[in-house]
């Protein structure tokens, strides 16, 4: 049976494992519309609650499949989807009066009369962050939401949003490979919300089928990630095979021994692997049952003590969490 997990002190329960579908229609070269909703039914089927989307992946097509696929289903799983940039050219926009369109359209694309994780997407400096949770808050006071999510924010922006309505979770990368999130989580044990880290794979190197940037579609945004230059993409193969081997002393895969670990750093953690295949889903839920001992963690911490190597930021543009 699948684990289950709370987030936050508002009662948000979902399956320890969740799913991210980004990847069906964006991001990561051309998508699979059929193979995405498959994967989904995969999950759903595996005990995966937890189904996480975006009006900017896609601008509204990724929120209509994950809607389409989860239909038949739809009262037993955790839909979060999230608002704040404005298409065409993926500005920021999170002033109350382009939330409350996002959200309504959001709605009438998922097919559903709530949503049940509303998240910021991405902090927006030009409105105060009291604006966003109190419009959120209308929405959940409404029935329309369930729970308040922000995406990349950091203490001040949670404090100052948590006071006017309660977050639930926090969402941002968070892998083996990319690990300076955690200098947030006393804020999160303090005020009681959860961790949803994307990218749980490292956008896909952590699954052992990384090849150089060069060889990915044009569209694929691992083209450019720092992780998969010359330099950085041999650092990180070769960590990739130790943890691989890791992963086999304990009859496992690469990606599961990732996941498995996330999972360890705290019962309030539950990933989102993405994937179009439903036998990489089959594999990812596989990862909660995979319990790691104090001297696997110790070896992990060996091969990769402080992440991988190439941050997902070119230097001198790393985020400032406030």
């Amino acid at each position: 049976m699948m684990q289950t997990r709370t987030l936050g002190k508002l009662g948000l329960a979902t399956s320890a494992i969740g799913y991210g579908s980004m990847g069906i229609s964006d991001f990561y070269g051309p998508g699979d519309e059929l193979e995405g909703i498959a994967a989904i039914r995969k999950a759903h089927e595996l005990g995966v609650t937890l189904f996480d989307t975006a009006e900017m992946y896609g601008w509204g097509a990724n929120e209509e499949i994950v809607g389409r696929a989860v239909r038949s289903f739809r009262d037993e799983v955790v839909i979060a989807t999230k608002f704040g940039f404005r298409a065409p050219d993926f500005s920021l926009d999170s002033s109350p009066e382009h939330i409350r369109e996002v959200v309504e359209n959001s709605l009438q694309r998922l097919g559903v009369d709530h949503i049940d994780v509303l998240y910021q997407h991405r902090v927006d400096p030009n409105v105060p962050i009291e604006d966003v949770a109190g419009t959120v808050k209308e929405f959940i006071d409404a029935g329309k939401v369930k729970y308040f999510g922000l995406s990349e924010a950091g203490p001040e922006t949670i404090r100052r949003a948590h006071a006017v309505q309660p977050v639930s979770v926090l969402q941002t990368e968070y892998s083996l490979f990319e690990r300076e999130v955690e200098v947030l989580f006393p804020v999160l044990n303090e005020l009681g919300i959860g961790f949803v880290p994307y990218s749980p794979l490292g956008r896909g190197f952590l699954t052992g089928s990384a090849k150089p940037a060069s060889e990915y579609d044009e569209t694929d945004m691992r083209r450019a990630d720092p992780r998969w230059q010359p330099g950085n993409f041999e650092k990180n193969v070769d960590a990739t095979r130790q943890l691989t081997e890791l992963a086999a002393s304990k009859d496992a895969t690469v990606a599961q021994l990732a996941l498995a670990w996330l999972l360890a750093q705290g019962e309030h953690i539950v990933p989102i692997p993405g994937t179009r295949s439903a036998k990489r889903v089959e594999e990812n839920v596989g990862a909660a049952n995979l319990t790691l001992t104090e001297t696997d963690l110790t070896r992990i911490k060996e091969i990769l003590p402080e992440g991988g190597f190439g941050s997902r930021y070119p230097e001198g543009l790393r985020p400032t969490w406030t």
